[in-house]
């Protein structure tokens, strides 16, 4: 099964499509690149197979097909903790991609997903890091999905994570950290800048005991890396992350110790007040089974 992938063209002054895809995606090299055009394996929103040599254009939705001669097999499974006419609600473990990204297109959530229900028209209507652990929700019925996207685009949607970090004694919690996060550099960091804040989090701690605290942190707003970038720049980076405060190896790294723990909201179809939770946990340090 292959599932087609979106991307909404961003800034940048390549020539052409092919120069901004090389780039944007470095793991794939040129040639494949161009075999996929070859085949029509690029598409515009309509579904109209792209050239190459087509200029790049900011904003421009492409639709294009991950394939993957050698993907790797996470050993570790989803749990559907909840599913009706509209709604499928996963609990998903660390390390498991939502959507097809890299190296991964079977072995995702999504494909698992569709896979296990039969349904094609499963989305998910929100994504976690691949080294999170937790809730995500999907849609069932392209009828109903713009109901609940509506949710996380109005902030109608409650989020709770727990994390594990170093201890913060020294700060008075709850911590409310505002900050303006934006790109930063290589390009799948974020980083923080002075401006405008358009991120916001609520850090309470749970347990304090030694060097390691259990925390829960309550995001306001849903900027990529939040948490991570604020837990970092409280002086508390999550544990087993290997992006914040900077760049690590990979190689036998513990999960990241971030979870999403629950999500409440009131159901724009029936009304009713919806509260689901991860019956996931964190433990540093993490069992030798976890590690990628």
């Amino acid at each position: 099964m292959s599932l087609p992938s979106r991307l909404q063209l961003p800034p940048g002054d390549w020539p052409t499509l092919l120069d901004g895809l090389c780039v944007r995606f470095p793991r794939i090299d040129r040639g494949q690149w161009l075999d996929r055009f070859a085949r029509g394996r690029v598409q515009d929103a309509q579904g109209r197979a792209l050239a190459a040599d087509q200029p790049w254009q900011l904003g421009l939705e492409i639709v294009y097909f991950r394939e993957v001669s050698a993907e790797p097999v996470i050993p570790f499974s989803e749990t559907v903790l909840y599913q009706d006419a509209h709604l499928l609600v996963a609990d998903k473990p660390h390390y498991l991609p939502v959507t097809p990204a890299g190296g991964y297109v079977r072995e995702t959530l999504l494909a698992r997903l569709v896979a296990r229900t039969g349904n094609p028209d499963l989305v998910p209507l929100h994504r976690l890091d691949r080294l999170t652990a937790g809730l995500v929700l999907f849609s069932q019925r392209p009828d109903s999905r713009d109901a609940y996207q509506r949710l996380f685009r109005e902030r109608r949607i409650e989020k709770i994570y727990e994390a594990l970090a170093p201890a913060l004694p020294g700060l008075p919690f709850p911590q409310q950290r505002l900050s303006r996060i934006v790109p930063g550099e290589p390009f799948f960091r974020m980083a923080e800048m002075a401006g405008e804040p358009n991120a916001r989090t609520q850090v309470e701690v749970i347990a304090d005991d030694g060097a390691v605290w259990h925390y829960r942190l309550r995001p306001q707003t849903g900027r990529k890396h939040q948490l991570r970038v604020h837990m970092a720049a409280l002086g508390a980076p999550i544990l087993g992350d290997d992006l914040y405060p900077q760049l690590r190896p990979m190689d036998d790294a513990p999960p990241l110790q971030l979870l999403a723990r629950a999500l409440a909201f009131q159901d724009p179809l029936s009304g009713e007040r919806r509260v689901f939770s991860s019956e996931r946990s964190l433990r540093w340090p993490p069992d030798p089974i976890e590690r990628a």
